[in-house]
């Protein structure tokens, strides 16, 4: 269902009821795995999630790798709100 790779590749699926009834067709949460900061990165006007995932690990896919070591983050796209702006983040690596 999901590409390799993909985080949500060894996602679980709801379990069907005891009646063999589908409960909920949709996947768990991920688990969210290690994600060790390794550099630190000063937040500055323009940054985004997907272009910070491209210049760290030349692939903006990767997003939410930075967003899994910072768990302040409860919405992406809370990176381009000035109050943001010389926040220190972490940036982990692609993968561990």
């Amino acid at each position: 269902m999901f590409q390799k790779g993909s985080r949500y590749e060894k996602t679980d699926r709801f379990a069907p009821s005891a009646d063999g009834t589908t409960v909920f067709a949709g996947i768990r949460p991920r688990a969210i795995g290690p994600a060790t900061g390794v550099v630190e990165h000063v937040v500055k006007a323009g940054d985004r999630l997907d272009l910070l995932a491209r210049h760290y690990y030349n692939d903006d896919r990767l997003w939410w790798r930075i967003v899994d070591a910072n768990p302040d983050f409860l919405y992406g796209g809370d990176m381009v709100l000035e109050e943001m702006e010389g926040m220190v983040i972490l940036i982990p690596k692609a993968k561990e």
